[in-house]
């Protein structure tokens, strides 16, 4: 099975096979007992994971560092109610390019609107995919028509949220 890899720093995509990652990353059962309990709350302290998973904090410790150094956790954040902080709007942007060799120049210059909160390579419709937060709708029609545009794009398809329903995380399986 091959899957596409994209190097987050340069963008460039690279095929690899399911295997090699595998290969890469070796996760025991306490492994899995400890990405469990930080996918529900990343800031539980390692003395609760400690006593859940019967070892010893300084062992968790050394395991939470072991799984950012192997690149399986990436880091933790705080998770900010947008509508509370005045952006009313969410939006899905489906951008075509004009010029397929314009990726990189483009997601850099999406990297520098605030707004733009994830955007993903694709395959089917889209070349990229964004999605973004406006203040409201005049705002987001603001931002696709004075920051997007400029961008020499080919179009754009605007797909507007209503609600968020949910978000969640991977789901953590255990050790098989």
């Amino acid at each position: 099975m091959l899957i596409i890899n994209i190097n987050p720093r340069d963008y460039k995509l690279k095929l690899i096979k399911k295997t090699e990652i595998m290969a890469k990353v070796k996760l025991d059962s306490l492994d899995h007992k400890i990405l469990k309990m930080l996918s529900v709350n990343a800031r539980k302290p390692y003395l609760e994971i400690a006593r859940a998973c019967d070892v010893s904090g300084a062992a968790i410790h050394q395991r939470i560092q072991k799984l950012y150094n192997m690149g399986v956790i990436n880091g933790s954040i705080s998770l900010i109610n947008p509508s509370v902080v005045g952006y009313d709007s969410c939006a899905f942007v489906g951008v075509f390019l004009n010029d397929s060799s314009k990726f990189d120049e483009v997601i850099r210059r999406l990297q520098e609107i605030p707004e733009v909160v994830e955007c993903y390579i694709t395959t089917g419709k889209y070349d990229l995919f964004v999605k973004l937060y406006a203040h409201n709708n005049d705002h987001l029609l603001t931002l696709i028509h004075e920051r997007f545009l400029q961008l020499g794009l080919g179009r754009t398809e605007t797909l507007i949220t209503f609600k968020e329903v949910f978000k969640r995380q991977i789901p953590i399986e255990d050790e098989v």
